[in-house]
């Protein structure tokens, strides 16, 4: 927290965003279909504890609050207001941010505040993760007074976040199935190969081809035909709620470009582009350390050395080989295995923080704390 410059005694969340952006960001978030699901789960307990629920994004901005006037004031009082921005690098350690640095449920007790003002409150949170890809979508949390606290309040918000991530789960596979049913009179009568995809690039249906469980979809298509890893070229049609996508088998290999932004946690980011377009991926803060690695080591990795890396420990292989099993379905063709590396057509940069120092400050991973103490030795 000192070293980014959180005075415990002044700081104050201060509101940045404005009416319309934070009504372009609820329509954005992926929690706005949960609201009424949190509220009647969460506000009437928090009301009769005189506390407020609080939902924010993945990035700690406040979206939506509930709860009675009288403690709303008390929230007011501590900026805990809709529109303000509660990460650890903008109101220090607090139930929020750090829930959404550390990816697990956290409760926030009085003094364990690092901003003396907010001594006064306790907090609970759970992260809300998207089921399809395991990232973290928002964040539930319930505040109110120090007096008040109860210790079941923590297992009542990581259950009512369970809850959330069941019903996001049963929304994704009904929209899947709606595409799929909008779909399949197109594919019945195609001979060529197909898949139909969701604006996420889920797959909902193939046809005459193995079926691919994620597509990585470019975020602007420059021109009718796009380059999609796996799948090369393809063209791409508009489906109500998704893409008919049409491999064309056309001999392509154009050099791609990957950023790896790890310059704002927990929300670090890899965008690959080429010629057709790019696309983005948001990481988990473990894949975020394993792209690091990679993008240290462009000769590439063993399984043995990335569980040194991450764990200290050659033997925790079994574990290293299903992350990166997860992270090569989420990216596609962008990286290889035995060893594990980026592909050879791939120019990968590395955005840092200015002091390396603080990359990645959650991460524990050997393999990040000597990318630390190596930047140190350098600029001394």
């Amino acid at each position: 927290m000192l070293r980014h410059r959180i005075d415990p005694d002044h700081c104050r969340p201060s509101t940045v965003l404005r009416r319309e952006e934070i009504q372009r960001h609820r329509n954005d978030s992926p929690l706005s279909d949960l609201m009424p699901l949190l509220r009647q789960s969460l506000v009437p307990v928090a009301e009769d504890a005189g506390h407020v629920m609080v939902v924010a994004d993945d990035r700690g901005r406040v979206l939506w609050r509930d709860g009675p006037r009288e403690i709303s004031r008390v929230a007011d009082g501590a900026g805990l207001v809709v529109g303000a921005a509660w990460d650890e690098y903008s109101a220090g350690t607090n139930a929020i941010g750090t829930a959404l640095m550390v990816g697990r449920p956290v409760q926030v007790y009085s003094a364990e505040h690092y901003v003396r003002g907010l001594h006064s409150l306790t907090c609970a949170c759970a992260p809300i993760r998207d089921p399809r890809d395991g990232r973290v979508a928002g964040v539930i949390d319930v505040t109110g007074p120090a007096s008040t606290a109860h210790p079941s309040t923590l297992a009542l918000v990581d259950a009512v976040a369970r809850l959330a991530e069941s019903r996001l789960r049963c929304m994704h596979h009904a929209h899947l199935e709606r595409l799929r049913s909008v779909a399949a009179p197109l594919l019945a009568g195609l001979t060529e190969k197909a898949l139909v995809v969701d604006d996420e690039g889920w797959t909902a249906a193939v046809a005459n081809m193995e079926p691919v469980r994620r597509v990585p979809l470019p975020k602007r298509a420059e021109r009718d035909r796009v380059w999609l890893p796996k799948l090369g070229e393809c063209r791409m049609e508009p489906l109500p709620g998704g893409w008919l996508i049409r491999p064309t088998d056309a001999e392509t290999a154009p050099a791609m470009r990957a950023r790896l932004d790890l310059t704002a946690p927990p929300a670090a980011s890899i965008t690959v582009g080429g010629p057709s377009g790019e696309w983005t991926q948001r990481l988990t803060a473990r894949h975020a350390e394993l792209l690091f690695l990679l993008a240290r080591h462009p000769e590439g990795r063993s399984a043995a050395q990335l569980a040194a890396d991450l764990f200290g420990d050659e033997e925790r292989v079994v574990t290293v080989r299903a992350e990166m099993s997860r992270l090569r379905r989420h990216l596609g063709g962008i990286v290889e295995s035995r060893p594990y590396r980026f592909s050879e057509n791939v120019d990968v940069t590395v955005l840092a923080p200015e002091d390396l120092m603080a990359l990645m400050p959650g991460s524990e991973a050997p393999g990040i704390r000597r990318a630390r103490a190596d930047h140190g030795l350098a600029s001394t």
